[in-house]
């Protein structure tokens, strides 16, 4: 039987969709095998890790006709690969062997039955679906991911909080230090719903999101998520755990403001952290009327000095920061200017985008 049959970059785009969170080496063979199930000319792919199941649908044509089976996800990647785009390829079953053939090309691959693929059980109780443009969860996404904890034995972490209540949908991650928050508004209004998103998951999430318009659907469960865009189905499992309060971090009515350029306060700190160790990462920022100089040194006694001028008239204060904190918010938004709110040199310090309340990032100062 002819499961499919269709262009390479048509086959490969569909696997590719599905096959990040297939891990290399497993302690069960079949989680390195996809699920190939064909219904007609519909075929649908799922892999999973047993903590996320990714599937998706595709038009694939091929013989009329229902069939199953699994075959390594990796290596038919890695063969479809290898092969020109515009070529038609094709996969046909031949006893518990599937053959992939392109051009002169013909490869026998072993397959392992589709009723031992261990798909993950769904939550029977999810909450009422709703939705967000594709584009604006993917800004969401990247305006907070890189504060998540990695391998933080405070487990809760190492994610990403998820809060959607009334017509608004927050994110919120932090890693101890430093804390960025970004939310976005909701066509319905939703009851107030808590979770915590697995690092994996938002990873996996920042690859198959699109800059397109078209929206991606969200439902949550007590230990699940679901998000359906594009002809896909993501299921996860969640974090459990308490996520820290992060209203009472975010700094309020902090005195000194400085509104100045993200780029050349990116530019300077970025040309001051050459002269950091590997070990020891931090600037020294001093702000005074007019004035913004960042400075580091280094244990072989090295120096770097940077001065911006800025439209300042508050109290004169010396800070200190990892480089690497700001650097990462600087980077990751992407608006003309950047505000920056201070009460002294012990204080946390607060980045915003000035006239805009949806994205705010904490960093807390360190003893230089």
């Amino acid at each position: 039987m002819i499961v499919l049959k269709a262009s390479q970059d048509k086959v490969l785009s569909a696997l590719q969709s599905v096959a990040g969170i297939v891990e290399r080496r497993h302690t069960l063979p079949i989680l390195a095998n996809v699920l190939i199930r064909k219904t007609g000319s519909q075929i649908q792919l799922t892999t999973s890790d047993l903590e996320i199941q990714i599937r998706t649908t595709a038009a694939l044509d091929g013989d009329e006709g229902n069939f199953t089976t699994t075959v390594g996800a990796r290596k038919l990647i890695d063969i479809l690969r290898s092969m020109p785009s515009d070529q038609s390829v094709s996969l046909e079953s031949s006893q518990n062997k599937l053959i992939l053939k392109g051009g002169k090309s013909r490869f026998t691959l072993q397959t392992l039955p589709a009723e031992d693929f261990p798909l993950v059980q769904e939550a029977a109780n999810f909450g009422p679906i709703f939705s967000v443009p594709q584009k604006t969860l993917k800004e969401l996404l990247n305006q907070v991911s890189f504060a998540m904890a990695v391998h933080d034995i405070r487990y809760y972490l190492n994610g990403i909080l998820f809060v959607a209540e009334g017509k608004q949908l927050s994110l919120v991650a932090t890693d101890g230090h430093r804390l960025a928050f970004s939310s976005a508004t909701l066509d319905v209004e939703v009851p107030r719903q808590e979770v915590i998103l697995p690092r994996k998951t938002v990873l996996e999430m920042q690859r198959l999101l699109s800059d397109k318009e078209g929206a991606i659907e969200m439902q949550f469960a007590g230990n699940q998520a679901k998000f359906s865009f594009e002809g896909m189905e993501f299921v996860t499992k969640l974090v459990e755990g308490k996520f820290p309060d992060y209203n009472r971090v975010i700094p309020k009515n902090h005195k000194n403001i400085i509104t100045l350029g993200r780029a050349p306060l990116l530019a300077s700190l970025q040309r001051t952290a050459i002269l950091t160790s590997e070990k020891f990462k931090g600037v020294r920022l001093n702000i005074e009327p007019g004035t913004l100089r960042v400075a580091s040194n280094n244990a072989e006694q090295e120096e770097a000095v940077d001065e911006l001028d800025i439209d300042y008239g508050g109290d004169a204060i010396e800070i200190g920061f990892n480089v690497t904190y700001l650097i990462d918010a600087l980077t990751n938004m992407n608006q003309d200017m950047v505000k920056i709110e201070l009460a002294d040199s012990n204080s946390s310090a607060l980045l915003t985008i000035p006239d805009d309340a949806a994205f705010k990032y904490v960093v807390m100062p360190m003893r230089i």
